[in-house]
């Protein structure tokens, strides 16, 4: 099991492993993600591509540092939806978000 930490639960003083590191350097920039906007029938699925594509590129990088990210990239219904869910839900891993958004 991967005991690799998100970013956001980091705190002051704590270190991410050389592994860690590594695997979030390889993430692309946030501005380079595609935006979900949760409008369209097929507005979801360049963000679903995407992620698949990261997980083919980096495969060590744990999948809740790319649902951290599902917010960041979501804005209108997309991003009210996602924070109903995971209030409802809290945290769960990729196959679980991208059952919701298909």
């Amino acid at each position: 099991m991967n005991k690799a930490r998100s970013p956001s639960q980091y705190q002051d003083g704590d270190s991410m492993s050389y592994s860690e590191k590594e695997s979030l350097n390889k993430l692309p920039e946030a501005s380079n993600w595609p935006t979900f906007f949760g409008t369209g029938e097929y507005d979801h699925m360049e963000l679903i591509v995407y992620i698949y594509g990261l997980f083919i590129d980096v495969p060590s990088i744990p999948d809740y540092w790319i649902t951290a990210r599902i917010n960041r990239e979501s804005e209108g219904n997309a991003s009210i939806r996602y924070t109903e869910m995971k209030g409802i839900h809290g945290r769960r891993n990729w196959p679980w978000w991208k059952s919701k958004i298909i």
